[in-house]
């Protein structure tokens, strides 16, 4: 609860309910989960506003508003004016008009294209625009194209309108209409009146007991069929969240009682009615699925089954063919190659490239200072010289940029690769439309979840060879399965081992380390006296110094000793989120350091100003910006709630409603940092981490580290780590299905 909320000095008699009517001219604090508001409110012609707090949810900076409250004095922040309820007010004359068409409000409209309207419709550009709108094409500066975008953001907020009083209703935050708009549009209404269950796994912020007490006050009973069902399809979705392809029926089962409160027989119920309509899907495990695994039952989602059986179908199809170049001087083509490149190749990698040249289909995996690159520029010169048609991707934009500057040639993301269509809502490059390619090698493909690699392989053509280049060493991906784990487990496709330091790589102690640590061993330092190093450990057992060490680090020692800048070099890494050196404290300390006086707006408990280093946490396929994607705040229009944000030189707006999206990023979590590199890494490690203590968590925060790494916490906390092999169990089956292809 905000300290804003706390209880009022009461009067003492009942106090009188007042209605007024008037401006939100500035958004003091705004909480996007409950929809607590409170803002400055200027009344009819007074001169100064008033303080307003209540449920307002998404009101913005210039909107008219008819409110009905009680005055208040608050102990702390004085006398108020408490909102009960409240509605907007569409503005009547021209100026109003003009201020109102002109806040941002409506997508497709500024300040000066406001003023062109108002001066051609007057005090009827309302009614014109909501009636007539295709009289707005006699206006300078609109054509069919912003016309579309304004009738869209028009009949938008209608629809947000009606959808408020709905959530107000259920006891909802209303910001959350605009996120429930954009994923159901017109259709909001109907989609929560037949099911509201689909709010707990389609909209961030709405978990399943929210959706739950609204289908409540629906009249849904507790043992109805659809309550269950949906707890099931809640349960099965997080559980994919956490990594899960499927889950055990029985302890699917137990979850599931526990989650609804009712028994595991009501449950299998439930679970069979949806297996016999195929929204999931149940399958026979054999008991040689894992190592000292008893046989057992599935559970499936519909789309990873269908997705962990498409990579193998895949697999096995792509190995099946025959490629176009068939018949390559395998010998001449590796010594033409190491001339043209002026390059000796170690044994290992002469392996990777004759396997790449003689097969199909090749996993290339090792660690850090291995030569992958090597392989990969010389694999690429090869093809290249035969006129094949070579295409490069990866599955975020930075490790595809990456790539792209090691090799010198072009390499997209997976998504782009695909050709995402955000109007056909999927990927337009399938089995049907593959991709137009001879080779295509894929980096960092240790990130690359089931879903994703179905899509992929799908939209290969049977005559192209593919090469996936990653170290299986790392976290597996952020979504469901652990595909080139499994993929190298089964046998089924070729496998390179990197394994040898190449003698510049092995100068670095970030090297070295990063594959003592792989053989479970602690990382070593360099000796006083040497000089400056890129591999240190900074003992500290207390949180509290722990944090100001990593602040000091950050905003003066490593800027001053290394010349790196604290916004664009160094990145902190955390193995946990909460803490007082998790990302969100920190995040707000280093907001404070760094970047203390810039022009924010406030989105909920975080401000976010110019400036400042963000991160995008969803996949958002319209603006082309994906989850882990790191930029920088370049610009803030608070009247209109918006902001730009440059992710590496391109410009991407965001709505108010669309600022959950984005996260502070001075410090982030080890599992958004795969598939990137930063000059320096400062790695907060402490017992209190022991969740999260894994040796993979540790080895990929290592590996992120191009020039500087710098651990900070306690020699148990990292002995910890170093010791913790096993990694958190992922039920897959891919595999065993692998296997049997």
């Amino acid at each position: 609860m905000d300290s804003r909320e706390t209880p009022i000095l009461a009067d003492r008699v009942a106090p009188r309910v007042d209605s007024l009517e008037g401006e939100v001219v500035r958004i003091v604090f705004s909480n996007p989960e409950t929809g607590f508001t409170v803002a400055d409110f200027r009344v009819g012609g007074g001169l100064l506003p008033i303080t307003i707090v209540g449920q307002m949810g998404n009101v913005f900076v210039g909107q008219l508003l008819h409110i009905e409250g009680v005055w208040e004095v608050h102990p702390k922040f004085g006398r108020r004016f408490k909102v009960k309820t409240w509605s907007r007010v569409l503005p009547k004359t021209e100026r109003a008009i003009q201020k109102y068409l002109g806040s941002g409000l409506i997508d497709g409209i500024g300040p000066i294209l406001a003023e062109r309207i108002v001066k051609k419709f007057g005090e009827n550009t309302l009614k014109v625009i909501d009636e007539k709108p295709g009289e707005l094409l006699k206006v300078e500066g609109i054509g069919e194209k912003r016309l579309d975008l304004i009738k869209k953001a028009w009949e938008e907020q209608k629809d947000i309108s009606s959808l408020m009083v709905f959530l107000k209703e259920h006891d909802l935050g209303t910001s959350l209409a605009f996120k429930i708009i954009k994923r159901y549009g017109k259709q909001a209404l109907t989609v929560i009146s037949q099911n509201p269950y689909r709010l707990a796994w389609d909209i961030d912020g709405v978990g399943f007991r929210k959706a739950d007490n609204i289908a409540k006050k629906m009249g849904l009973s507790r043992d109805s069929a659809q309550r269950m069902e949906a707890g099931i399809v809640y349960k099965l979705t997080r559980l994919a969240d956490h990594g899960h392809v499927y889950y055990p029926f029985e302890s699917m089962l137990r979850a599931c009682a526990e989650l609804l409160g009712v028994t595991e027989a009501e449950v299998e119920r439930a679970l069979e009615s949806l297996a016999a309509r195929g929204e999931v899907v149940i399958e026979e495990v054999g008991e040689d699925s894992e190592p000292n695994a008893p046989a057992h039952r599935a559970v499936f989602l519909k789309r990873y089954y269908n997705a962990e059986t498409a990579v193998a179908h895949h697999v096995a199809r792509l190995m099946a063919s025959t490629p176009r170049y068939p018949s390559l001087d395998v010998p001449k083509a590796i010594q033409w190659v190491k001339k043209r490149m002026n390059i000796h190749l170690s044994s290992e990698q002469v392996a990777a490239v004759e396997k790449a040249l003689t097969n199909k289909f090749l996993i290339i995996t090792g660690g850090p200072g291995t030569g992958k690159t090597t392989i990969i520029k010389a694999i690429i010169q090869i093809f290249k010289a035969k006129d094949a048609r070579v295409l490069l991707a990866a599955p975020t934009g930075r490790a595809s940029k990456r790539m792209e500057q090691a090799t010198a040639t072009e390499a997209r993301t997976i998504h782009r690769l695909l050709e995402f269509s955000w109007e056909r809502g999927g990927f337009t490059r399938n089995e049907d439309n593959p991709v137009e390619a001879d080779v295509v090698v894929v980096d960092e493909a240790s990130m690359i979840d089931v879903s994703l690699m179905a899509h992929m392989l799908r939209a290969i053509p049977p005559e192209a060879r593919i090469i996936l280049v990653g170290d299986v060493d790392q976290l597996p991906a952020v979504g469901p399965g652990n595909v080139l784990r499994d993929m190298i487990r089964s046998g089924r496709i070729p496998v390179v081992r990197l394994t040898r330091i190449f003698r510049q790589a092995a100068e670095s102690l970030i090297t070295v380390n990063a594959h003592r640590i792989n053989q479970g061993k602690m990382p070593v330092v360099a000796s006083q006296g040497k000089g400056l190093q890129d591999f240190y450990i900074i003992e500290q057992h207390d949180p509290a110094k722990v944090l100001e060490t990593v602040m000091e680090l950050v905003c003066r020692r490593i800027p001053e000793r290394f010349s790196m800048d604290p916004l664009t070099d160094i990145q902190i890494l955390c193995p946990m989120h909460r803490g007082l050196v998790g990302t969100e404290e920190l995040n707000r300390r280093l907001q404070g350091a760094l970047n203390p006086h810039a022009r924010g707006i406030v989105v909920g408990s975080r401000r976010i100003a110019v400036g400042d280093k963000v991160m995008q946490v969803r996949n958002d396929y319209e603006k082309e910006v994906f989850n882990g994607d790191i930029g920088y705040v370049s610009a803030i229009d608070e009247g209109e709630g918006r902001l730009t944000v440059s992710f590496d030189s391109r410009e991407v707006t965001y709505r108010h409603g669309e600022l959950d999206d984005l996260a502070l990023a001075y410090a982030i979590s080890v599992h958004k940092s795969q598939g990137s590199e930063y000059r320096a890494v400062v790695l907060p490690l402490l017992s209190q981490h022991y969740l999260m203590l894994q040796k993979n968590l540790l080895y990929t925060a290592i590996t992120r580290a191009s020039n500087l790494l710098v651990i900070v916490g306690s020699k148990k906390a990292l002995a910890m780590a170093v010791s913790n092999e096993k990694p958190r169990m992922r039920y897959t089956l891919l595999t065993q299905r692998l296997k049997a292809s």
